[in-house]
């Protein structure tokens, strides 16, 4: 793995735990660091990413630097013949990322971003919901996300300067877009998008704007992440349709139904709430949260089973990556942004990927 920062970290801990995986090696320009990391874990450490490629027999690898190397490093990778897995964002720069999703699709490669929300039990029942058509017709998406993350002016590392891949919308706003495309569908316009700086000086700590879908619903994204209101960042989803209503976030899942569906049996009319540790799988070893276990084993499965089409794929990153870039051109220029229409895998592929997920 690549990248031994706080994400990096917990990736570390989880990968070094799992049955069926040997961490042979690891990347970080921290020598501090990686000297404790040899001295007390064996854990054998390169300052040099090319020089760990060059020297080690490797079959996957685990990048989770800074978001503006993820372009260079994956490429890198997937030319050895290596299964990767990223984290989030994918790429700065979409045109990057559709020749990763081709690069990864042409030498056979499993990919996988670090979109962890979708392997949080209540977002899964909500999307497993949603796409059973118990809603109705839909005609509104809200994807929220706040907490207290930047409080007050401080120095500059990677998460707060713009050309880093840093700020509000690439560190937090993505997922709450991930899961809107997770969920339902991802949308086919932007507008009305609104980048607030409160505290930064170079990147933006609030997102908010307004969504299209193709089939004529409406969405919102509303993200602050120096709301000191939250003890800690929150993610909400919520989707309106014409015959009830659901709202998850990482605790719970929340059900309206006007009247019961045939799609979803035991769920009455009026409100049903489901718990996320009544949703959740237990995992081989928790940090953090049962979803970042849940993640890596579904990578290390994927590459055991040859899936190459699975869930978190570049494929699907990339269309979060590209609803981003829409938000960023059309907040400069006022101008409503369409999505390109090469954003993601059809609705029919998606229902694909949730029934796989959920089998």
């Amino acid at each position: 793995m690549v990248g031994l920062g706080k994400m990096g970290l917990s990736h570390l801990a989880i990968v070094r735990a799992h049955p069926d995986v040997e961490l042979v090696a690891a990347c970080d320009t921290t020598t501090y660091l990686t000297d404790i990391l040899t001295k007390y874990s064996n854990l054998k450490c390169y300052a040099s990413f090319d020089e760990m490629l060059a020297k080690e027999q490797l079959d996957a690898l685990l990048v989770a630097t800074p978001s503006t190397l993820h372009a260079g490093m994956v490429t890198k990778a997937l030319e050895r013949g290596l299964h990767v897995f990223c984290e989030k964002p994918f790429v700065l720069d979409s045109n990057d990322g559709q020749r990763l999703v081709d690069l990864a699709e042409q030498k056979g490669r499993v990919s996988q971003v670090g979109y962890h929300y979708r392997f949080v039990g209540a977002f899964k029942e909500a999307a497993r919901v949603v796409k059973s058509g118990a809603l109705g017709k839909i005609h509104h998406v809200r994807a929220e996300a706040y907490g207290p993350v930047v409080l007050r002016q401080k120095g500059m590392t990677w998460r707060s300067a713009k050309n880093q891949g840093g700020g509000a919308l690439y560190d937090y706003a993505c997922h709450a877009i991930d899961l809107v495309n997770f969920v339902f569908e991802a949308p086919t316009s932007v507008h009305g998008s609104v980048l607030n700086r409160i505290f930064s000086n170079d990147v933006e700590d609030e997102v908010y704007c307004s969504f299209e879908f193709a089939d004529g619903a409406s969405g919102q994204l509303a993200v602050n992440w120096s709301d000191e209101s939250y003890r800690k960042m929150s993610t909400k989803i919520s989707v309106w349709g014409t015959n009830g209503r659901i709202t998850a976030d990482r605790q719970e899942c929340q059900i309206f139904l006007r009247e019961p569906h045939p799609s979803l049996p035991g769920i009455e009319e009026g409100w049903t709430v489901r718990y996320t540790t009544d949703l959740t799988e237990e995992v081989w070893y928790y940090l953090r949260g049962e979803e970042y276990s849940a993640q890596i084993d579904y990578f290390v499965q994927s590459i055991k089973e040859k899936r190459t089409n699975g869930q978190n794929s570049f494929k699907s990153a990339l269309a979060t990556d590209k609803i981003v870039e829409m938000i960023l051109s059309e907040s400069e220029t006022g101008e409503k942004a369409p999505v390109p229409a090469a954003r993601a895998a059809s609705r029919t592929d998606r229902k694909g990927l949730i029934g796989k997920l959920f089998s």
